[in-house]
């Protein structure tokens, strides 16, 4: 029993040494001695040992309780004791108001800034996708492009990895003319098959998704329609009554069935840049297959299965329907399938990190630039610490307070950080002209306002940390004596100030270097020959309201669309189109006619254009060879075709293309050869391209004008709009969209990036030009004395203006080794974001260079020329 008893308690005491902290343990041992002391007492008496124990214990009571008791007055007392040292940090904050309004702007522009890209990356890269477990959804495409419907079918029928598939138009979304409701208006719909909804678990805020006999347009009723939250909101203000009421929609009437969720918007995650309005259901059927491949499919993993396993079914899959259904009867497959997060946002995954990286660079600039003024403020304070510490504040106490001051003015900065954030991520998720999925969703959530908080106590300790062990370290008795006359410990300690003034330039020219890199290679892009001139060439949608009835009467609208456009003053040339650049992918296999290619080698995909005269003037592209095409140009004549150089060269490799024939609609004759265009995007080169006229080809969907002015394009959508109204009294003409805006949006995520990391880079080298300022006139102000004796025996300004200056640049010649170092090291993590420059571009590395040290240069001579006019009688008796 005794060495039971022995056993327990030392199992119990192993038990709270490993659980307890330092002073629970502490205090354990201090209950266990007076037990321990109450048992040997009753011994001595003659009790036994265990009678002993267990009396002892009794008498003493319940240790446990005894503990929390003892901790509740530990945190009371920490309490008070935190809450003396904020009382007494606010009012050293009243007392120094400068300062203090100086710390919290800069605390709060970094704070701020890190919350604002903290917002951006949960956006883009942390957030769920908001669909009903978006983490089993995987995007499906034919290598790079759409599906055909047979394909698609194929594969939903057969596959095992997936318990549906659904996908939406990829090339036969575009807008519709709203008529009968108000105001006629050119709506965005986007074609979705049945179930598209249903699996990504999106349900109507009112009414209902597709019924099946609805996708396979067998219903009586109209056409069912589904409205985007926003679109409700903006046409019908949000009436609920809109939900079975029918609408005339490109001239055909649809029935409203429900509306779409807030949370749902379908622009921002897969077609980013082009708001869609209207949804309606896309039958698979034969006609739609004759399409191509349009079909952008989606799937639902079942449980357990993964995307690797999914992509090698679909590989065997793909395999058989090539054996099945030979080209021509079939287009091939080449399965691609990639997790659907990645899909949305994986390719900006890279920029958004350097971004995040950019701002952590930016938030340790701010640190270091807060310390330095704490190291400065804290040798005016050498005084008043050290007689706290002589009425007995032990070090302890004294870095606590220091601490808490810190984090007390980031908290501040916190404060002014969130309400900057705020504004930030509202005007980003603003930003309609930059093609970058998700931005919408940016804003400040509670996760944003979390992060801010944390970024706040880190910025607190982190800028607080050098100062309060600076704390540490100076001697009571020394402080009292140089109180007065102050500085040589700050003297001593230089270094540590000087050390953080490089790190700043350091950080600054790494930032400076990324942010030069960017913009170089943003302006590479902006000089490419995109193959067309975008500079006064503006384009809108002109295709009627009404169906024509056939081919006579849709060449007779487009005769009389150009007759009438090209009529107006200030129109140089007109022309139409059915896709502009940039916004568009059709293409489908072209030969010449007569042309055999051998297994396994397939016939060129180039893009397809339908174009009518005018046409390539109206955008700027040159015509090389032939002829360009013509009012003659109609179903009567001869078909013809214009083909781009890349199109001439493969299919006619060192021969005059002009008058070969392609085998689209079994025969047309080429009659002229142009530039190549950047149809993609204007970093891809332009691959094959085919145009077709416009007045010999059958129903091609969307009619956009491009004009090309010589005066500006203020008021000449009104006037266009007025002299096509008697043509279509109904026709929804919107408003001139420049070519130039064209061009801007699809560089717009280059331009995001590199004016957010530009802007980081410029709000660093402030900093870092404050703080080699604050330090040297510190070190000035310390040297007073100093410089007045130099004056005193014949010292020029000129001189101590000149040795203040090389002071200045040695640290910044420090700070920028150090920065060149870390960019050569780190630019290579930007090559994947760099156009037509190299991350070592040496233009670059010496214009940031330059720059910094003329930054430099000027930060120091503003306290050098200050220094050199001290009067040296005063300085000799300023101590």
């Amino acid at each position: 029993m005794h060495a039971d008893c022995w056993w327990k308690r030392s199992r119990r005491r192993l038990q709270y040494w490993l659980t307890r902290s330092k002073r629970q343990r502490l205090l354990w041992e201090e209950m266990e001695f007076h037990i321990e002391s109450m048992v040997q007492d009753l011994v001595a008496q003659g009790t036994p040992e265990p009678e002993a124990r267990a009396a002892a214990r009794r008498k003493f009571g319940n240790m446990t309780r005894t503990s929390e008791d003892a901790r509740s007055v530990w945190i009371a007392h920490w309490i008070h004791d935190l809450a003396l040292d904020l009382r007494h940090a606010f009012r050293g904050m009243r007392r120094n108001a400068g300062f203090t309004t100086f710390v919290i702007l800069i605390a709060g522009l970094g704070i701020g800034a890190s919350s604002t890209v903290f917002s951006v990356v949960n956006a883009l890269l942390l957030r769920p996708l908001p669909f009903r477990e978006p983490e089993r959804l995987v995007w499906i495409v034919n290598e790079e492009w759409s599906i055909q419907v047979d394909n698609y079918r194929d594969l939903q029928a057969r596959n095992k990895s997936f318990t549906d598939l659904s996908g939406f138009a990829g090339v036969h979304a575009g807008a519709s003319a709203l008529t009968g409701v108000g105001e006629p208006e050119r709506l965005t719909n986007s074609p979705v098959t049945c179930n598209f909804f249903t699996l990504l678990g999106v349900q109507p805020t009112i009414g209902r998704s597709f019924a099946a006999d609805e996708c396979q347009g067998k219903s009586n009723s109209p056409p069912a329609a589904l409205l985007s939250y926003g679109f409700w909101q903006r046409r019908f203000a949000s009436d609920r009554a809109v939900v079975g009421r029918t609408l005339r929609l490109g001239n055909k009437p649809v029935t409203v069935v429900g509306v779409l969720p807030e949370s749902f918007d379908f622009a921002s995650i897969f077609e980013p840049g082009t708001p869609v309005d209207v949804f309606i259901p896309w039958p698979l059927t034969a006609e739609t297959n004759r399409f191509g491949n349009t079909l952008k499919a989606i799937g639902r993993l079942r449980p357990g299965a993964t995307v690797e396993n999914a992509q090698t079914e679909f590989t065997l899959l793909a395999a058989q329907l090539r054996n099945e259904h030979p080209i021509p009867e079939r287009n091939p497959v080449v399965p691609r399938l990639t997790p659907l997060r990645r899909h949305v946002s994986g390719r900006f995954g890279p920029a958004v990190m350097v971004l995040a990286c950019a701002v952590g660079a930016v938030m340790l600039i701010v640190c270091a630039n807060l310390s330095n003024l704490q190291l400065a403020r804290l040798g005016t304070r050498q005084k008043e610490l050290a007689m706290r510490a002589a009425l007995g504040a032990g070090r302890s106490r004294l870095l606590r307070q220091m601490l808490t001051e810190n984090v007390a003015l980031s908290g501040c900065g916190a404060v002014l950080g969130v309400a900057l954030a705020a504004l930030g991520t509202r005007a980003i998720a603003h930003l309609d002209a930059f093609d970058i999925p998700l931005l919408a969703s940016v804003r400040l959530d509670g996760e944003a306002v979390g992060f801010t908080l944390l970024a706040a106590v880190l910025t607190g300790v982190l800028f607080g940390l050098l100062p309060a062990l600076r704390v540490r370290s100076f001697a009571v008795g020394e402080a009292l004596k140089e109180g007065g006359r102050g500085s040589s410990g700050t003297r001593r300690h230089a270094w540590v100030r000087n050390g953080l003034v490089v790190s700043e330039f350091a950080f600054a020219c790494m930032l400076l270097v990324g942010g030069g890199l960017l913009i170089r290679s943003f302006l590479r892009v902006l000089n490419l020959n995109l193959g067309f001139e975008p500079e006064r060439a503006a384009s809108m949608r002109v295709d009627p309201s009404f169906r024509f009835s056939g081919a006579a009467q849709r060449n007779a609208y487009v005769d009389e669309v150009l007759r009438r456009v090209r009529s107006l003053p200030g129109i140089r040339t007109a022309g139409l189109t059915d896709v502009l650049p940039f916004a568009g992918d059709r293409s489908w296999q072209v030969s010449g006619k007569g042309q055999v290619f051998p297994k396994g080698k397939y016939p060129p995909e180039p893009f397809i254009r339908v174009v009518s005269e005018g046409y390539f003037e109206s955008l700027g592209i040159r015509l090389r060879a032939g002829r360009e095409f013509t009012e003659r140009d109609r179903a009567e004549s001869e078909p013809v075709a214009i083909v781009n150089e890349t199109l001439a060269r493969t299919l006619w490799p060192g021969q005059n293309a002009v008058g070969h024939f392609v085998s689209q609609d079994g025969g047309r004759r080429v009659v002229g050869v142009v530039d190549d265009v950047r149809h993609m995007s204007p970093e891809q080169p332009g691959g094959p391209e085919m145009y077709m006229p416009m007045r010999q080809t059958g129903d091609f969907g969307a009619m956009n004008l491009v004009v090309r002015t010589a005066i500006a394009q203020e008021g000449l959508a009104s006037a266009v709009r007025a002299v096509l109204r008697p043509l279509d009294p109904s026709l929804p003409v919107s408003e001139f969209k420049t070519l130039q805006a064209l061009v801007d949006k699809a560089v717009s995520p280059r331009r995001f990036l590199a004016m957010m990391l530009t802007g980081f880079a410029g709000f660093a080298l402030l900093l870092a030009s404050l703080g080699i300022y604050a330090v040297i006139s510190y070190a000035v102000n310390q040297r007073v004395q100093e410089i007045g004796i130099r004056m005193a025996l014949g010292a020029s300004a000129a001189n101590l203006q000149s040795r203040i200056v090389f002071q200045t640049l040695g640290l910044a010649a420090a700070g920028l080794a150090l920065g060149m170092a870390g960019s050569l090291a780190l630019t290579g993590t930007l090559q994947s974001l760099l156009f037509g420059v190299s991350p070592e571009d040496p233009i670059t590395f010496v214009g940031i260079g330059a720059l910094l040290i003329a930054v430099a240069a000027g930060a120091g001579f503003i306290p050098a020329r200050r220094a050199s006019r001290i009067d040296p009688v005063v300085a000799l008796r300023s101590n």
